[in-house]
């Protein structure tokens, strides 16, 4: 086969039902992305102040930063309210902002009946990192967005102020 060999790295699929219809589960989702994102989990070295995602195609999910520093995790690739939403992962296995070898994150929502929305979401394309970056950057994830849709569920929950 030769070094030229494609690699396929499995996707993390992760979902969540939460109590909303699917407008308010993409509105706290994306919109109100700073309520539930922790301030810890970020790939500056200064804290973070505030996380944005920008409603539109092609508009950057970013941070701002205590510093006054903005790093930029993504950017929207389809922007389809309410029922998806899809942004880049520009970050690389060591946790630093790239934008050369992207992963893929795709966020559905979609309604249950009664009241509740299924989350699900599909974080891909870790083969682009190449075979050993991919595979610890997905482990990585794996561990990590349940507990990130474990936060965003909580804030779903939140009775509106």
């Amino acid at each position: 086969m030769g070094s030229n060999r494609t690699i396929t790295i499995a996707p993390v699929r992760k979902s969540v039902v939460v109590r909303a219809d699917p407008a308010r589960a993409f509105e706290v989702f994306t919109a109100g992305l700073d309520r539930w994102w922790p301030k810890s989990v970020g790939i500056s070295a200064s804290p973070i102040k505030e996380s944005i995602i920008e409603p539109f195609v092609g508009g950057r999910w970013y941070t701002k930063c205590e510093d006054g520093s903005e790093v930029s995790p993504g950017h929207v690739t389809v922007w389809d309210p309410p029922r998806r939403v899809v942004f880049s992962w520009e970050i690389n296995s060591n946790w630093k902002p790239d934008t050369s070898t992207p992963s893929e994150v795709e966020v559905a929502f979609i309604e249950e009946g009664a009241g509740h929305t299924r989350v699900s979401l599909e974080h891909r394309l870790f083969e682009r990192l190449g075979q050993q970056g991919g595979e610890k950057m997905r482990g990585e994830v794996d561990n990590g967005w349940p507990k990130l849709l474990a936060l965003f569920a909580a804030e779903v929950d939140r009775p509106a102020a």
